[in-house]
Order: C-alpha cells, then structure tokens, then sequence
C-alpha cells in the first residue's frame, strides 16, 4: 500500500492497519502509546501513594488498598511504562540509524508488542477483582499467602509481557549483526544503537531467570507444587535470588538505552563529535557484564554471609567506575562545544547532576554494612527513584523532545517543553531528595502510615507537594503533544540542522521503507561527513532498484489473545475445573496460529523502482 492511499483510506482501513502493521515505526509508536498509558496510570498510583503520606496517621485509603498501589505502582512503572517507552524508541530509531529497511522478525515483531500489551492489560484486570499485594518484587512467602488472584494476575501478566520483550531482545540483536548499511562497522555505529544492541543482550540473558521464577511462582499457587513453601521442604530464598538475577540486569536493560539518548543529544546541540567514542562502547558492555554480578547486594541482609556479601559489595562499587567514564566523557562533549540549549537539551543536562546523586547514594548502599541501616528505609526509594526518574525518565522525555519530529514530522512546542521541564525537574528533586533524610530518620519503605511527633511530618509534606509539581509537568507535556498534532511546525529530514546520523538523512515522518537507496557510510557520524564535504544527502551505495517489503498480518494479535484467554483460564481453574476449557481453547488458538505461520508462505511484496522513485520525492 502507497503512503499517499494509506492517508485517504477511511477509519475501519486505518485500524486494520495498525492491528495488522509489522513496520517498525508502526510498532515503535504502539509501543509509545501503550507505555504513555501505563506511564500515565503508574504515575496515579504514585499520586495516590503520596496523599497518603502526606500528614501523619491518614486514611485517604486502607492499608491493603496501599499494599495494592504500591506493588502495582512498582510493577507497571517497570514493566509496563519504562521497559516499553524504551523500547518503542529503539524499534523506531534503531533500523534508521544503521541503514535498515526494517527489523530482521518483523512478525516477531508485532508479536512482541502484543504480547506485552495483553500482558499490561492482564496485570491490570486484577483492580476489578483484586490487584497483587506482595510488592512490586512478589517476595515468596508473602506471594504464596496472598488471598485471592491478585498474584496470579501478576504472574501470568509478566509471562505474557516477559515472552515479548525476549523476543524484541532477539530481534534487535539479529538486525543489528546482520542488517547494517554498506560501510558500517560496528565502531562506526552510533552509541544509541551500541546501546540497544547491549540491552539486548541484557534481555537475552537476564529474562529466562524472571521466566523460570514465575514459572515456579505459577505452580505453587495454581498446581499445588511446594517451589518456595519452606513448610513443604522449598526455600523462598531462591525467589529472591532468581527476581534478582533478572532484577538486577533489568536496572541496565532501562539505564542503558538512556545514557544512548544522551550520547545521542549532546553531540547534536554541541556541534561537536561525542568525546571518547571507543571509551563509551567499552565502557557500555563493562556495565553490562557487571550488572550480572551485583544482584545480591538487593539481598544483604538476607544472611547469605561476609563473603558473599563482601564479594557483591566490590563488584557492585566497581560498577561506579564504567558509569564514571560516561559522565566525564558527556561533560568533555559539552566542553568548548557551541551549545543550543533547547527542551531536549535541558533534560540532558539536568540528568548529568540528578543522575549522578544517584549513583553516589548507590555507591554508600553498596556498602554491606551500612546498608544494614539503609535497607527497607525511604533511603532506597529515594535512591532508586534518582537513578530511574532522573535517569531513564529524564531519557525518555528528551528522546521524546528530540526524535518527535523525525517520528511526527513536527516540533514540540518549546514554551511548553520548557515549562513542563522546569515544574518536573523541580518536582522531582522535592520529592525525592528529602526521602534519603526520611529513610536515615527511620522512616521505612511499604509503611501505610507513619505516627506524628517523629519529625517525619515536614519531609513527607514536601515530598508530596513535589508529587504535584511532577503531575504538572507531565500533563504539560500531554497538552503539548495534542498541540502539536494540530499546530505544530512542520519539520524538515534533518530537524535540527545539525543531525549527525543516518536518521536524520531520511524524510520527517520517513517513507515507509525508509531509503530509496542503502546509504553509503565512510565513517563515523555519517551524515555529518557528507555535510562537512558539501553533500546535503548521503551518497547511495547501490543503484536505485525495486524493495522487497514484508506482508502485515492479523496472526500476531490473534495468537497474543490465545495465550490471554489461556492465562486467564489458569488463573480461575483453581476455583473451577472447568475453567481448564479456556486453557485448552485459548492455547489452541495460539498454536494454530503458529501452525498458519508455519505452514504458509509469506514472501512478502515488491516496491517498483518507478514507485521507489514516486514515493521516495
């Protein structure tokens, strides 16, 4: 189908197209939307979270509805808001920026995106009957004695969400060994690309330790089996150790893309090339290969014994040194650069300082003994939120600023960038910067109240009140986008002007297939070379030819809602055998599918060279 049919195609064309897309950047804004969502309703529940704390003994909700905000909170903030965002931005960016025409699944693709979805969806079904109430973490006892399903919920939602990011995790790492332009090695691929394919990797490995732990989880509480019932011979240790294996891996799946934005942004509004290039690939995959060799540290006091505890403790202070290697090397791009300080660039910058505290309040964690004190108290959630919101969030809304109008082909309006920065950044460090002092006042985490005359009241005040700075800011940012969809200014292939990568040499929203022609790269920042020699465009490394493009299909979203009716028929047939029929059916629609997928051949469609040429002016 032609661009130009596609915009005059009614509203029944337009849907089937977009349940039935495997184009990338088709799926990579799905992936926004549906993150924007569940960003949206994990930021309610903060909200919620925070009145209640606000003044000392309230009750503007019952305790087990706070177990309920916080564990959904956690989870779908993880899970369901940031992970996705995330990924979102690399299945749209990340083929651009090396020269590709597509992913190398994109069926697997669309299943990817389903199955997280119908994950999220399921997740969240269980406010009508219930939600999970053990904590974003699901610690065992606690997960196998909750009443109800709000566990099962949980369980099986992550299951769903969990099979499509590995799947995304695969994809990108295939497409990037095997589809990149002519000329492009792997040190001459931009470091949001490095990043993705690192993530990647991350998935590929921390994921199946999360599959197995839910899996365990699964049988304990669906079929009886004794995993981490200490009672029946178990050990709900091994819950911990296996969250954490992934758990820990999962803080780097969603930091690292973020320091590949920055690496992105700052190059770009400091007209400089980014400094240390090799030292940043480098010191990407040392985070990465550390980050599976810290997860006990979440697990000090555990009693796992010194050495273990002294082992986690060096590895995880180690892992400050790689992390301080980008830091200097973003301030050193900065550094006699002729700097534009717009809305992207403001959260960039605010992230080197918020993002660095982090770190620090890490580092002091990290410390065995002392996190004898720190552990469970408000210093952790001060700690992590530092690294999460002034870290990935920050990421996420100057990737937001940056790539929207290479995604949308328009500008975010820069007043209303600015001002939801300002009351954001502003909220954030009020709300989160006085929880350290809480956390060493003794205040604990997951507590539903707190009493008066403990010297708690001001500190949890302000924090609240920097809740609503932050709620101001986002839903700026949401006024924002709908203006811009109506009034934005258009904007041109190369946005900013100043564009460094292959991205930025195709149209503003681009073509469909991407390129006319495969670009040819010589060398680093490639589009910035050809600018440099007078070539406003690349130089083409092939002839202008037909393009072979992939076939949508309905199979993928169909398949997703097999395993949903699946999931829910497990969940429910602890109450009634006969539940077991929604397993059946359910997995026999999923099966079938793949059997479709299996049996039929799909070889996609061809592009004529004329209408390459047409579509591609």
């Amino acid at each position: 189908m032609s661009v130009n049919s596609a915009h005059k195609s009614g509203f029944g064309a337009t849907l089937w197209d977009w349940l039935t897309t495997v184009d990338h950047k088709k799926i990579g804004i799905l992936y926004l939307a549906a993150g924007a969502f569940f960003f949206l309703l994990g930021g309610l529940e903060a909200l919620i979270i925070r009145i209640q704390l606000i003044s000392p003994q309230n009750d503007f909700i019952s305790a087990g509805l706070y177990n309920e905000m916080i564990t959904m909170h956690g989870t779908t903030m993880i899970f369901f808001a940031a992970t996705p965002l995330l990924f979102g931005l690399m299945n749209y960016i990340m083929p651009l920026q090396i020269g590709a025409r597509d992913v190398a699944f994109p069926f697997l693709n669309s299943l990817g995106f389903w199955l997280f979805f119908f994950g999220g969806i399921m997740l969240n079904l269980s406010w009508f009957t219930g939600a999970p109430d053990a904590g974003w973490t699901n610690y065992a006892p606690l997960s196998l004695q909750s009443p109800g399903h709000g566990v099962d919920f949980y369980v099986m939602g992550l299951q769903l969400s969990g099979a499509g990011t590995l799947m995304s995790g695969i994809n990108f790492i295939v497409t990037i060994v095997l589809m990149r332009a002519p000329g492009m090695t792997y040190m001459r691929m931009p470091l949001f690309t490095w990043t993705t394919f690192v993530t990647s990797i991350l998935v590929l490995f921390a994921f199946p330790a999360l599959t197995v732990g839910l899996f365990l989880m699964m049988f304990d509480r669906m079929f009886g089996t004794a995993f981490f019932d200490v009672a029946l011979g178990g050990n709900s240790i091994i819950w911990q150790h296996l969250f954490w294996i992934f758990g820990h891996p999962e803080v780097y799946i969603l930091i690292l893309p973020a320091f590949g934005v920055f690496s992105e942004i700052l190059p770009t509004f400091s007209k400089k090339r980014l400094f240390g290039y090799t030292a940043m690939v480098f010191a990407t995959f040392l985070i990465a290969f550390l980050g599976f060799m810290v997860w006990a540290h979440h697990m000090f006091t555990v009693g796992l014994g010194p050495v273990a505890n002294s082992i986690f403790a060096v590895a995880t202070m180690a892992i400050a040194v790689p992390t301080g290697i980008k830091i200097f090397n973003w301030l050193f791009t900065l550094w006699g650069g002729s700097i534009t300080i717009n809305s992207a660039m403001l959260w960039t910058l605010a992230f080197i300082p918020s993002f660095t505290i982090g770190g620090m309040t890490g580092v002091m964690l990290a410390s065995s003994v002392a996190d004898y004190q720190y552990h469970d108290s408000y210093f952790v959630v001060g700690h992590f939120h530092y690294v999460i919101v002034g870290g990935v969030v920050f990421a996420l809304l100057a990737a937001m600023h940056y790539w929207w109008p290479k995604m949308f082909g328009r500008y975010l309006h820069e007043g209303m960038g600015k001002l939801a920065f300002w009351t954001f950044f502003i909220g954030f460090h009020l709300t989160f910067f006085i929880q350290h002092f809480l956390g060493l006042m003794g205040m604990p985490r997951r507590y539903w109240v707190f009493l008066e005359d403990q010297g708690l009241d001001a500190g949890n005040l302000i924090s609240t009140i920097g809740a609503f700075f932050m709620t101001f800011g986002v839903l700026v940012f949401v006024i924002n986008i709908f203006y811009t969809w109506k009034k934005g200014e258009k904007a041109p292939g190369d946005a900013w002007g100043t564009g460094r990568t292959l991205e930025w040499a195709t149209a503003s929203p681009p073509i469909h297939f991407n390129f006319k022609q495969m670009p040819l790269v010589r060398g680093l920042d490639p589009l910035w070379i050809e600018k440099m020699e007078g070539n406003n465009k690349m130089t083409p490394a092939e002839p202008m030819d037909e393009i072979h493009m992939p076939n949508g299909s309905i199979l993928p979203l169909i398949m997703t809602i097999g395993f949903f009716i699946a999931s829910y028929g497990f969940i429910y047939q602890v109450d009634h055998k006969a539940w077991l029929i929604a397993v059946y059916v359910g997995m026999a629609i999923g099966m079938g599918c793949m059997l479709i997928r299996s049996l039929r051949d799909d070889h996609g469609y061809h592009i004529s060279k004329e209408e390459v040429e047409r579509e591609g002016d």
